[in-house]
């Protein structure tokens, strides 16, 4: 019979398990690190799966095919019920928030605590200032709730370990995403960013890269999202030395 049902295309996909936990039918599997539709008779071509996709790797088609097994009709639990557990195994792309509070600092040799400290003061312990999870750009679902009138950080992967107070002097109060503009798909990057853009009134935007040249594709990669996503924002970009400082 005519009918809707997924394809996938497994050179796009990475793995990240996000569409397995959204199909209710167990119509999809990782197999070899890579998404697959254990049998299109389980698939019932509502695409619930599509909006979880990182990469726009899965779309509905209109085929000559088997009859929906009206059987798999949400067999599994819901994603909450899952808590969290992708289809590959791991959590890598579970969204999650958050919340940052002063941590207590510990005299090591007493092993009591001394005080309530914050990153601003120096202390014995620094801090996570991280906001979210994922961070990497090609696991981050653009309609995660975190990114809504977000203040947005993009830094090349690099320069978390270059620059030493990272956590603090850029991290801090910002949704944090991450990538490297030599080894990623830009175009892919851009794109993300582009549904990122659209789709979540972000209020300002920094960009933090390193000195070395090829690190200039972050840039051109948010500037191009930024100008077809039409997102007019305060925007600022930071430049790391491999030595590890901010460049004037």
């Amino acid at each position: 019979m005519i009918r809707n049902v997924i394809e996938i295309n497994e050179d796009k996909c990475i793995g990240c398990g996000l569409c397995a936990t959204a199909c209710m039918q167990g119509a999809i599997e990782i197999i070899d690190g890579k998404a697959k539709l254990v049998s299109e008779s389980y698939c019932d071509g509502l695409g619930m799966c599509l909006p979880k996709c990182p990469v726009d790797a899965i779309h509905v088609v209109e085929k000559d095919t088997d009859t929906f097994d009206q059987s798999r009709k949400n067999i599994k639990a819901t994603p909450s019920e899952e808590k969290g557990t992708l289809g590959c195994g791991c959590s890598s792309s579970e969204s999650k928030s958050f919340e940052r509070k002063p941590v207590v600092a510990f005299d090591m040799s007493a092993k009591t605590p001394v005080k309530e400290v914050s990153a601003q003061e120096g202390s014995f312990v620094m801090p996570s200032e991280l906001m979210q999870w994922p961070v990497q750009l090609r696991l981050v679902s653009p309609n995660a709730p975190y990114f809504k009138e977000a203040d947005l950080l993009i830094a090349a992967d690099c320069t978390a370990f270059a620059y030493g107070d990272f956590h603090r002097d850029f991290i801090k109060g910002k949704v944090t995403v991450i990538g490297c503009p030599k080894l990623d798909d830009n175009q892919a990057n851009i794109d993300k960013l582009v549904q990122i853009l659209s789709s979540n009134a972000i209020k300002s935007i920094t960009v933090v890269r390193m000195e070395v040249p090829c690190c200039g594709g972050i840039i051109q990669a948010v500037r191009t999202a930024m100008l077809k996503s039409e997102c007019i924002v305060p925007y600022s970009e930071i430049t790391i030395s491999t030595d590890g400082r901010i460049k004037g």
